[in-house]
């Protein structure tokens, strides 16, 4: 089983800087853009997907519909365990509004934001419902950087550390108790024809 884990196309909020969390911002021109080429880069890769499940949020909504257009794959019902981090009070704000209002450690303040912890746990669950519910099958999940990060650091401790790029594309695969990872964070779609 191949799960392909990807971080949603950009948005405006993404282009000026500002934390999403669950505000419902959708892509922008440029994110439609990146999901056309991920599904390019899928039709030519040797890995069959079979479904592609998204988070509610509009941004990775649509991503999923662009992609699994491309690729023929059935769309299923999105799942609000991949939403991204509710960051309460910091939605919608820049690093240097935060960081002017609550200080550099902003993130050590009880603000309303979701713990790694939560993240982590739902991140863990979605992935045994869907290995539960798809066994055999290659599952394309379209979510959200700071969640996926979580994820990752659920899975993996702090081997992987560096930023999610937009319509990053990560492939786990499952051997008995573990996910291998086969590729992660790659991005070749969009460097290839920025080039």
């Amino acid at each position: 089983m191949l799960i392909g884990l990807i971080r949603h196309g950009l948005t405006d909020w993404n282009a000026e800087g500002k934390i999403q969390g669950q505000s419902d911002i959708p892509l922008n021109e440029e994110g439609r853009r990146q999901a056309e080429m991920l599904g390019d880069r899928l039709l030519q890769e040797p890995y069959h997907w079979d479904y592609c499940i998204t988070s509610s949020l509009s941004r990775a909504a649509e991503t999923g519909k662009i992609v699994t257009a491309k690729l023929g794959i059935p769309l299923l019902e999105p799942d609000d365990r991949i939403r991204e981090r509710a960051y309460g009070q910091v939605e919608g704000m820049t690093a240097e509004a935060r960081e002017a209002k609550w200080g550099k450690d902003w993130k050590q303040l009880s603000l309303g934001q979701e713990s790694d912890e939560a993240l982590q746990v739902r991140g863990l669950a979605f992935l045994e419902d869907v290995t539960a519910r798809f066994p055999g099958k290659n599952v394309l999940v379209i979510s959200h950087g700071g969640f996926l990060a979580q994820l990752y650091t659920a899975l993996y401790k702090d081997k992987y550390s560096e930023r999610l790029g937009n319509l990053s594309l990560t492939i786990l695969e499952k051997n008995e108790q573990e996910w291998n990872p086969l590729l992660y964070n790659c991005t070749r779609h969009i460097l290839q024809k920025q080039h």
